[in-house]
């Protein structure tokens, strides 16, 4: 794992400086901690902060092939480098390396962009072909890795993380007030915008290439499911459970077996769940790796599942550690959080993820296996069995029972789960008979979200909606309306929440802000490609959600952990920012003062619910999420546009590999004729 960055100048004759990429680098140093790379070649600078997991000995980057006319920085791992190693070895590709990052190099100096097609892997990289003079850069299938880009007269500034862009020089932050109305409805950005105007990422599934001035950018890999007719209605389609059970058993633990590959040792987050139980159970069971666990505990009880997660963690006889996520220590990390973010949040989910990192680092790991993807692939969510049941309710929409049904919803929402039926079924009757509209399952929560505009200042409003269009759709594949409604509704919810939140805000920023590696088993492409292709009641029977997987659970866990409800990861909000000891930043950042002088929002509105707060009346989830928005859109605006602070550059004493073009290539390498 490491940080990538770099500048191409597509204009000749003005050379990168080796003193940019340097500043580059440090700004992303906690990717990377342990070695720095950069290769220059005139209109060409790559930068590399490496995490050494795999070939700790040799593997610092930017590598070159044989003859030096390709170099590579890469961030993330290729799982199946080993069994692809021996096929480019018989096609004549020497190697100077044990490492996945020269197997990616020579893999793609032998077949191009379709190289891309034969990686199971969490990936972002870039290679410069000093022949032709082009920049190749790509992105894992579902977005694990991130990468970043902006063109700016005449230059494309690349990085994994949007403050090496910054750092650049090149390019100043500007918050987008379209892409902030995004984050308040969707929770997250949609794909390719960033919060920062002219910045945006290389969206997932995707690559880029820079040549004589052109830039293409192309789609290699989208998610996809069966057609609606090709779907079973009730059976279990052309196979047995068993059969199914069996596959996916065998995908599962192979995958998780793959994502053990590493030269140093391996823990796993254990949430008390079933996913991340399930993922440990395959360690202790399937392999010899010695197994260290993770979690996180709250001091408040209505968020806590540590009970749960002793119980697994003694069943598996792991050694296992835990960090308490008080409501002060989410308060107190939050502007750290944020940083690491670079977007605004929608929730303090992240911020115990950021202490749990921190935890893992503290006992000498670097790589943890989790659980992530088992709800979006196999129906987990409770949005999910929302989705149901409306339509359910639509077909006899004057019914008075049908929408008791919600009530076995949201249990974990306190204001959900105290109202009455009749609040309920008001709450989400609001297009209730629109079952053929492509949202139809994720309407309701983006209505609520869509509520939290009413705090925008004047400003926002206007800008946001001078660009308003419908974004969605832009997100959708063009097969989209031919799936079936619970293959729309996890298309959505992998496509905006799962890639561009979870994987992103909650997952590879918290990680590696403690230079942590998280590897995602239920996100090997072959197990995706499998769930999408299941009977829908293999994932959603009635409203059981992720079928297949408690199949599993029942052979592999204790019952008090496959039978439990889901229950969705969440953090305590207001409560952490507003408590007896509270932190400075709060009263500062949410002054009437600071928010007329930013201005995205309304100072009065934003001091009435402030105040509401204050007097401890009840706070449902709407308020509680428009806190955390706006705290967090202040703080993106401080740490970023109204005072953006540059570390020192990387000096004489860091690790430094410095490679140019008139280098000589490894002498153990032979030439090859391309």
């Amino acid at each position: 794992m490491c940080g990538i960055a770099g500048i191409l100048n597509t204009k000749p004759g003005n050379p990168v400086a080796e003193q940019d990429i340097r500043q580059m680098l440090a700004m992303i140093r906690h990717r990377g901690p342990d070695q720095f790379g950069i290769y220059l070649d005139g209109q060409i600078g790559l930068g590399s902060a490496r995490l050494s997991i795999i070939d700790l000995s040799c593997g610092q980057q930017p590598i070159s092939n044989e003859d030096g006319s390709l170099w590579i920085v890469f961030n993330g791992e290729i799982f199946n480098y080993v069994e692809l190693r021996p096929d480019l070895e018989a096609r004549g590709h020497r190697f100077a390396t044990s490492s996945d990052t020269e197997v990616l190099l020579h893999l793609y100096e032998e077949y191009g962009p379709n190289c891309l097609k034969n990686l199971n892997g969490q990936f972002a990289f870039a290679v410069w072909d000093s022949r032709d003079k082009s920049l190749f850069l790509a992105r894992d299938r579902l977005g694990v890795r991130p990468l970043f880009y902006t063109l700016k007269d005449g230059n494309l500034v690349f990085g994994s993380e949007m403050k090496a862009i910054l750092a650049s020089g090149r390019i100043s932050a500007e918050i987008d007030a379209a892409v902030l109305d995004q984050v308040f409805t969707y929770w997250s950005p949609l794909s390719p915008q960033t919060i920062f105007r002219d910045i945006v990422e290389l969206p997932p599934g995707h690559y880029l290439r820079v040549r004589q001035g052109k830039i293409d950018l192309k789609r290699y890999w989208t998610l996809s499911f069966p057609e609606h007719d090709a779907q079973w209605n009730g059976s279990e389609g052309h196979k047995s459970l068993e059969e199914y059970q069996e596959e996916f058993s065998s995908l599962l633990i192979d995958a998780a077996k793959l994502r053990l590959r590493a030269d140093v040792p391996v823990g796993a987050y254990l949430s008390g769940g079933l996913d991340s139980s399930i993922i440990a159970s395959i360690i202790r069971n399937f392999t010899s790796n010695r197994l260290d666990t993770f979690s996180i505990a709250f001091d408040d009880a209505n968020f806590d599942e540590s009970s749960f997660q002793h119980e697994m963690a003694r069943f598996l006889g792991t050694e296992h550690q835990v960090v308490l996520a008080t409501h002060a220590d989410i308060g107190r990390v939050f502007p750290e959080v944020i940083w690491h973010a670079e977007v605004p949040l929608m929730r303090t989910a992240p911020a115990p993820m950021f202490l749990l990192s921190k935890l893992v680092r503290e006992h000498g790991y670097k790589v943890v296996l989790t659980g992530e993807g088992a709800d979006e692939f196999l129906a987990g969510y409770d949005i999910f069995k929302e989705a149901k049941i409306r339509r359910f309710w639509a077909s006899q929409p004057e019914s008075a029972w049908r929408p008791l049904l919600l009530k076995r919803l949201y249990p974990d929402i306190g204001d959900l789960a105290r109202s009455s039926g009749s609040f309920l079924a008001a709450f989400f009757r609001n297009d209730l008979s629109k079952t053929d509209s492509p949202d139809y399952s994720h309407a309701v929560r983006w209505r609520n979200g869509r509520r939290n505009a009413r705090f925008f200042s004047d400003e926002v409003r206007q800008a946001a909606s001078s660009r308003s269009h419908d974004c969605v759709q832009e997100q959708l594949d063009s097969r989209f309306m031919a799936w079936g409604p619970l293959a729309r509704a996890q298309y959505l919810e992998i496509k905006i929440f799962l890639s561009q939140y979870l994987l992103s805000s909650q997952g590879d920023r918290m990680a590696m802000a403690h230079s942590i590696e998280g590897r995602f088993p239920f996100l090997d492409f072959r197990l995706v490609e499998f769930c999408n292709s299941l009977p829908p009641n293999l994932k959603l029977r009635g409203l059981t959600e992720k079928y297949l997987l408690k199949k599993l659970g029942q052979k592999w866990l204790p019952e008090k952990i496959w039978q439990r409800p889901k229950r969705p990861y969440r953090a305590p909000i207001h409560r952490s920012f507003f408590h007896n000891a509270g932190a400075d930043y709060v009263e500062e950042l949410l002054s009437p003062r600071r928010i007329k002088e930013n201005g995205f929002f309304n100072p009065a509105a934003v001091s009435r619910l402030v105040e509401k707060i204050r007097l401890n009346n009840f706070v449902g989830e709407t308020d509680d999420m428009a806190l955390a928005g706006i705290l967090s859109t202040q703080l993106v605006h401080s740490q970023f546009v109204s005072s953006f602070r540059k570390p020192a550059p990387l000096g004489a004493r860091d690790d430094i590999k410095l490679c140019t073009s008139t280098a000589k290539p490894n002498v153990n390498r032979s030439s090859r004729l391309v």
